[in-house]
């Protein structure tokens, strides 16, 4: 008789504590390095000491950046005496950093040398039906030269969209110029419902700003072999926000789950995964990397808009719990509000505003604040201002902006 070995119970403090200190959100801690294998050997993945913008980037698997100004927010205040220039020269001066299309087809920052491993993972994952009509759809053929045009097209140059899709349609054709995607105003040429894709397929990133406009240039990265590349990201992925279900990963993707199902039934069988009881369930983590947190996570933080963490973090309703589920998440979606963190956990909504040099900070805590957590918080809305190159203004009072604001 097989006597099946038990497995390690987690619960959720013990999970969001080393969460927490991984990303670089403990009390005056920096993110650890992310470690080549995703096994660690210590409760906090490695040792703390001086990091670089990418190295907090590839802590947190990306930083959404379809709002440029809160991902360099979210990747600053997980920096000591980091600002936001520091920020902005790792993009676009030393290069170490590239804006590209991530997770869930959304615009991130990712490290520059981890384009192949995410574009290879990108790129394996299932493409699930379109949302355009039957007219609107490009065939495989299709797809294929727009990617390969896109390519050519931005190989040593940098090209406003306009640039780029006159580049397109000159080498594939005039089917591609037909206006059948919506767009904000009006509608959009047939061959931009690629773009998502062709960052996946490395061929595409953002370059700086030409004026006010936004430029593409090709990254030149080679993606990694599939099956490769996934393993080592839903290897990232647990080392970072595990313990993790299937259902869980494909969330964070917006993949699906039975596909995820079967990825994760894969890893298991090859011992890159290991099955731990996470808050009563069934839940993974990378091989070996079952050493938790015994103290849970304390302190305030403020976090941006659509930082990683809230976005990642799971189960949701422990992390937004009680009245932070119906004032901090717009229609279940993390990330609408900047939220207040009090103890790991979101407990309030925050908005800033600009006006000179001064930083307005107002903050509504969902319960009342110790003179300590008041303190802290305090700290918290200068740390932002510093990273804002400002001064803060702190208010605890009513946030009246709704989401995006």
């Amino acid at each position: 008789m097989t006597t099946r070995a038990r497995t390690v119970t987690v619960t959720w403090p013990e999970a969001n504590a080393r969460r927490i200190a991984r990303q670089g959100l403990s009390a005056a801690s920096a993110p650890p390095a992310v470690p080549s294998s995703a096994a660690s050997s210590d409760s906090s993945g490695g040792p703390a000491g001086a990091r670089t913008p990418a190295d907090v980037v590839g802590a947190m698997l990306g930083a959404h950046a379809q709002v440029l100004s809160a991902a360099e927010l979210s990747v600053a205040l997980r920096l000591p005496g980091a600002i936001r220039t520091d920020v902005r020269e790792a993009l676009w001066t030393d290069r170490s950093l590239v804006k590209t299309f991530g997770p869930r087809g959304t615009v991130h920052l990712l490290p520059t040398e981890e384009l192949p491993l995410w574009t290879g993972a990108l790129s394996a994952l299932p493409t699930g039906p379109s949302g355009l009509g039957a007219d609107a759809r490009m065939t495989p053929e299709q797809t294929e030269q727009v990617l390969a045009a896109v390519a050519d097209a931005l190989t040593g140059a940098e090209l406003t969209i306009d640039e780029l899709s006159d580049a397109v349609i000159a080498r594939t054709g005039p089917w591609a110029a037909d206006p059948v995607m919506p767009a904000f105003q009006g509608m959009w040429p047939r061959w931009r419902q690629v773009m998502h894709l062709a960052g996946h397929r490395g061929v595409l990133c953002y370059a700086a700003n030409r004026g006010r406009k936004a430029t593409y240039t090709n990254p030149g990265a080679t993606p990694l072999p599939g099956p490769e590349a996934l393993a080592a990201l839903v290897g990232r992925y647990l080392h970072a926000y595990g313990p993790a279900t299937p259902a869980h990963f494909a969330k964070w993707l917006a993949t699906a789950n039975g596909w995820a199902n079967r990825l994760f039934a894969d890893l298991s069988a090859t011992g890159a995964v290991e099955e731990v009881t996470y808050e009563g369930a069934p839940a993974w983590v990378a091989a070996g990397d079952t050493a938790f947190r015994a103290t849970p996570a304390r302190g305030v933080r403020l976090l941006p808009y659509f930082d990683a963490f809230t976005i990642a973090s799971q189960p949701r309703e422990r992390l937004f719990p009680g009245l932070a589920r119906t004032r901090a998440l717009g229609g279940g979606q993390a990330g609408n509000y900047p939220v207040l963190l009090v103890d790991g956990t979101v407990a309030g909504v925050w908005h800033q505003r600009r006006s000179g040099r001064r930083i307005t900070v107002t903050v509504e805590p969902l319960a009342p604040l110790t003179a300590v957590q008041l303190r802290e918080l305090e700290e918290q809305a200068d740390r932002v201002a510093e990273v804002l190159e400002g001064k803060a203004e702190l208010t605890v009072g009513t946030v009246t902006v709704g989401p995006h604001a």
